[in-house]
């Protein structure tokens, strides 16, 4: 199992020399890759950077750790708009993008972005096919409800010949949900209790065999906190995980309360015990 770790921006802020330590930090220390987490706007949102250009930042002056905005909300954008996002990324970290996608929950950010709500799961269908379509061939030809593309294409195009995503959703999904991580994505978050979690990954691996893809294709990623009321459970949680056959866990320092120092400590202080966890 590897570790990734989530990227403590509410907390952190406006820092940027801490959260270029941070993002430092967690590349020296092997984390897979970091979490960046999306929210343009709502009311009561909290401090939020836009993480495509956050991890742009990032990607400057790291070399190896991978960089996942996670989770996008993929209705409330421009289909095009964000495949140029993705495709940069990509290039700009020298093939590092992995990208996090959901349909949202908050009515108020659709509305501020003149998007549509109410169609937001089936206009994500049509993105994941056309994203797709966008991030691996120079002409794009492409007629759906809400894009349409004719004779055009990004350039550049990601470095990746194939852009990883993953989906993030309800701790038990819907069916509509199940289908989509089992025909479009290459992982899904595990938001589920480990009580729920072999229910809902049957459900996955058998919409995947009904697509005609491979299960073990499709990874799984949970997160854990090393920090808040549930910090004294971090190390059985990983353990746990492991076990069940999970692919990655996402540690966080996030909702403790703590400083930067906290946080570059409590990463540095984890790290040994969560990789020989980890296995």
């Amino acid at each position: 199992m590897q570790l990734s770790v989530s990227l403590p921006v509410r907390e952190l802020q406006n820092d940027l020399g801490a959260i270029r330590a941070y993002a430092e930090l967690a590349e020296t220390l092997g984390f897979s890759h970091l979490r960046v987490p999306d929210l343009v706007i709502r009311p009561d949102s909290g401090h939020l950077h836009e993480p495509m250009m956050l991890l742009a930042w990032v990607a400057a002056f790291t070399e190896t750790i991978g960089l996942c905005p996670s989770v996008i909300v993929l209705p409330a954008r421009q289909t095009a708009h964000f495949a140029k996002q993705v495709s940069e990324l990509d290039v700009l970290s020298n093939g590092r993008a992995r990208i996090g996608i959901g349909v949202g929950a908050g009515r108020q950010q659709f509305d501020a972005l003149g998007q549509e709500y109410h169609t937001r799961g089936a206009r994500c269908d049509e993105q994941l096919l056309l994203l797709n379509e966008l991030l691996t061939r120079e002409t794009v030809n492409f007629e759906g409800r809400w894009d349409r593309i004719e004779d055009m294409g990004l350039n550049p195009l990601p470095v990746q010949a194939r852009i990883p995503i993953w989906y993030g959703g309800a701790p038990v999904p819907g069916e509509r949900v199940v289908r989509r991580i089992a025909r479009f994505c290459d992982g899904w978050f595990v938001l589920a209790g480990p009580g729920d979690y072999p229910g809902v990954k049957d459900r996955i691996d058998a919409a995947a065999r009904a697509a005609g893809r491979d299960p073990e294709a499709i990874g799984t990623e949970a997160g854990v906190a090393v920090v808040g009321p549930r910090e004294a459970e971090w190390q059985d949680r990983v353990r746990n995980w492991r076990e069940t056959g999970l692919d990655y866990v996402c540690l966080r320092t996030l909702g403790g309360g703590l400083d930067a120092k906290g946080h570059l400590d409590k990463l540095q202080e984890v790290a040994d015990e969560a990789f020989a966890l980890a296995g």
